[in-house]
């Protein structure tokens, strides 16, 4: 079960990472959702570390 929650949530913070990407290309990025985004990638990461 570890392993595929482990899995999800890679999955989940290449999502995020994407995203904040795509955000941050933009002409006038939305630095509010910029900082949304680092702030779930960053718990999801923590999550991770933990397994």
């Amino acid at each position: 079960m570890e392993s595929s929650h482990f899995s999800a949530l890679q999955l989940k913070h290449r999502g995020i990472e994407q995203q904040l990407r795509q955000e941050m290309s933009r002409p006038s990025p939305d630095e509010t959702i910029i900082q949304s985004l680092k702030k779930r990638k960053l718990r999801i990461k923590e999550a991770l570390a933990q397994i």
